[in-house]
């Protein structure tokens, strides 16, 4: 929703939709997340996350139906609409990316970044779909409502193969159930339907009964309290960049050459170097594991917030360029250097824990981010 900012600017002027949807968005994904982490331990992973990924479908597939039924036009019926809707995209966010990391946590280091580079690579794909489909209707008739309406069609086609192969194809690769019995057989209670959907019976009841203390865990508490600096590192990164990302970008960079295609081009490279970022610990020497060294680089992160400020006072758009691809690449190498090294030396179901742990951190730094992203407004007679 937010790379098709121009068109949602053009159809609401005045609401100020980049910053509201992403303000609609997040106490539900936030706040249903802390929920789910809250009853982890109990809460059955497979379900949770193919009602995220079927709700993520439903939601893009409801947006081109509102669209078709407004005609394109804008107003208040409408624009509460969207906003409906991005709330439900946040709710599909809960179910899907705590659950997932979770579930992932449990595997190996490899995973977690294997899917955090998705995430980002999801990025730069919307923002290329949306370059793509705005150079190709730029000139014709409602070239912008065209352009918005495939770009929805194309991510109404990638959320149903989400669906199909986490239903499918996922719980049947060898390696996810190798992870899924040994974290079974040290008591996680979250994988039994994975596992019966791969066609592997347990009976794991029966097992905790036998040796409790063998399958004793850390509670959520406890795990937050040994990994307190991890949960600040990960929401400070995203308090960060959300204060940033995408509402500053789109809205308060002044007039520049590029015209409309300005806040596209930022928010690609931004997209772009995030993805880059997500790689560059796979180099083991360049992976920074010090948490002490992890929270410094965290901190300094904050001279963004000058930096941008002068550049979009007195800059031009090579250096606002540079500056919002240098966010994106320490957002996402931070990141997986976080999410990666805190789950190593707990068992299955407290990596589970400790996942779902650091998405709520996660989330909360997103929702904070986006909240203080109003006050760059401050002086501007909104």
């Amino acid at each position: 929703m937010l790379t098709i900012e121009d068109y949602y600017v053009s159809l609401f002027p005045n609401y100020h939709p980049t910053r509201v949807l992403t303000l609609v968005y997040q106490p539900f994904a936030f706040g249903l997340t802390c929920f789910f982490a809250y009853y982890e331990a109990t809460m059955n992973t497979r379900k949770r996350n193919l009602a995220g990924f079927a709700l993520f479908f439903l939601s893009s597939f409801a947006l081109i139906l509102l669209d078709v039924g407004t005609k394109g036009h804008g107003g208040i019926p409408a624009y509460i609409g969207v906003c409906i809707i991005s709330a439900f995209f946040g709710t599909s966010d809960a179910l899907v990316q705590g659950g997932l990391v979770g579930d992932l946590s449990l595997m190996c280091p490899e995973f977690i970044q294997s899917f955090l580079s998705g995430l980002a690579a999801s990025g730069v794909i919307t923002s290329a779909l949306r370059l793509i489909t705005k150079a190709a209707f730029e000139n014709s008739q409602n070239g912008l409502r065209n352009g918005a309406m495939l770009f929805f069609s194309v991510t109404c086609m990638f959320e149903l193969a989400c669906l199909l192969l986490y239903a499918f194809v996922f719980p049947k690769l060898p390696i996810v159930k190798y992870y899924r019995q040994k974290a079974a057989s040290e008591g996680s209670k979250t994988v039994g339907s994975d596992l019966a959907a791969a066609g592997i019976k347990t009976d794991q009841d029966r097992q905790v009964e036998e040796d409790t203390q063998k399958h004793e865990r850390l509670s959520t508490k406890e795990l937050l309290m040994q990994n307190i600096d991890y949960a600040l590192d990960i929401f400070l990164i995203y308090v960060l960049t959300l204060s940033i990302f995408p509402g500053f970008l789109s809205e308060d960079t002044g007039s520049h050459g590029l015209g409309t295609w300005y806040a596209l081009v930022l928010i690609t490279m931004y997209n772009v170097l995030d993805l880059i970022g997500r790689y560059i610990p796979l180099i083991k020497c360049l992976k920074l594991t010090n948490r002490k060294g992890l929270m410094v680089a965290i901190l300094a992160r904050f001279l963004f917030i000058p930096a941008f400020y002068f550049t979009a006072k007195y800059g031009d758009q090579g250096y606002m360029i540079f500056l919002t691809s240098f966010l994106g690449l320490t957002n996402g190498y931070l990141t997986v250097c976080v999410l990666a090294e805190a789950p190593n030396g707990y068992k299955g179901p407290e990596q589970n824990a400790l996942g779902n742990v650091l998405v709520v951190c996660l989330l909360g730094g997103i929702f904070s981010g986006v909240v203080l992203d109003w006050m760059w407004l401050i002086g501007k007679g909104w």
